[in-house]
């Protein structure tokens, strides 16, 4: 029974914050591609200044974050899949999700240490965050493993939405379901597309200023 509840609760958490958070994260960083440099500074400033914006960090994002990131591993390992036996695309997905949920978790890792760790370290400011996108995804193998960890995600809670909606009884029947499907995946393809179009936005040459500038303060610091 205390397993039923922690999967649960490890279900809800990944729709409700954490599904609303990557809705936001991408919005946010999609400012990027519509106003450029500034636009992405607006963006992160307006966040950074709502009110309790700590309150709401810790409890709508980082502890419901842990919580489902943690268990998310413990289900992923204890997982049993069997594709080659029943190959069908419900044991498919089972696997895939599970699959991207151990990339999601490494790469959120090193995406919080890349950006929120440098900045709460003061290393970085939040205004500075473009350029250190800018550094990152002008480096092939960082751009390529950024494209693997953002469609892993978009993936991971498009799925995962359409799993929470069929355990918490909210499709029922195999119509629901299948329309409930091609509404997820949808979905799953907006959100990868929206993170990659933001993502070949950091390379452009309007941030290559910002990260130009960067790069040179880490090396007069390292120096």
């Amino acid at each position: 029974m205390k397993g039923f509840y922690s999967r649960k609760l490890h279900s809800l958490l990944g729709v409700i914050p954490l599904g609303f958070f990557i809705l936001e994260h991408m919005l946010t960083n999609f400012s990027a591609v519509e106003g450029g440099p500034q636009g992405f500074k607006d963006s992160v400033a307006f966040l950074n200044g709502l009110p309790l914006v700590i309150v709401l960090e810790t409890f709508g994002i980082w502890l419901p974050l842990l919580y489902h990131g943690v268990y998310g591993m413990y289900i992923a390992f204890q997982a049993k899949p069997n594709n080659k036996r029943f190959p069908n695309e419900r044991n498919l997905r089972y696997l895939l999700q599970r699959v991207t949920g151990v990339i999601v978790f490494v790469f959120v890792i090193w995406h919080l240490y890349e950006t929120r760790v440098q900045v709460a370290l003061g290393n970085v400011t939040h205004e500075e965050l473009g350029g250190v996108m800018h550094h990152i995804l002008t480096t092939p193998v960082f751009f390529v493993l950024y494209l693997i960890g953002v469609i892993a995600s978009a993936f991971h809670f498009a799925n995962g939405l359409w799993s929470f909606m069929v355990s918490w009884g909210i499709t029922v029947g195999p119509r629901a379901q299948r329309v409930s499907s091609y509404i997820c995946m949808g979905l799953f393809v907006i959100t990868a597309v929206l993170f990659t179009w933001s993502m070949f936005a950091f390379r452009g040459s309007e941030f290559q200023a910002e990260g130009t500038a960067l790069l040179e303060t880490f090396r007069i610091l390292i120096g």
